[in-house]
């Protein structure tokens, strides 16, 4: 996506006073062509071949979001370097599942992390309790202190 403007400060970009959310389907086909560089028949192609869902209004008219544009850029951007739509298809699943993995891999470490603070507060209130533990506690014996009880077999 090299050579592209950031888009905050754009008015009507995401993150500008006023805008419309990333996944909220404001532009008509034509808009959406124009803002991505692409011809309306290709916008229409790359549906049809499962590359990217439009929202679509009750009359069935295609509506882009800013998410929808970006996902078109890209795609321009890897078949202008040469790769094939099938390769398109396979780079965006694959992003896709990173995505995803990289998201289950953050709520696995929050869950570990919240998992030691709990073990860490029941190790704390366990060591400040008052009454002792009625688990016995075994301890290896000190060498210079051992003693050997023997008894006679009767």
């Amino acid at each position: 996506m090299a050579g592209r403007v950031p888009s905050r400060g754009r008015p009507g970009a995401p993150g500008a006073p006023g805008a419309p959310a990333p996944d909220a389907a404001v532009y008509v086909i034509s808009v959406a062509a124009e803002l991505t560089g692409l011809h309306p028949q290709t916008l229409r192609t790359y549906e049809r071949m499962g590359l990217i869902t439009p929202g679509r209004t009750g009359g069935g008219g295609r509506r882009y979001s800013h998410r929808d544009l970006e996902l078109l850029r890209t795609i321009a951007d890897l078949t202008a370097a040469g790769i094939g739509i099938e390769g398109v298809r396979r780079i965006l699943d694959l992003e896709n599942k990173a995505d995803a993995l990289a998201a289950r891999n953050e709520e696995l470490l929050a869950e570990l992390a919240a998992t030691r603070d709990a073990l860490r507060e029941a190790l704390a209130a366990r060591r400040t309790s008052a009454s002792p533990s009625r688990v016995p506690a075994l301890r290896p014996p000190d060498v210079g202190q051992s003693m050997v009880v023997w008894r006679r077999g009767r």
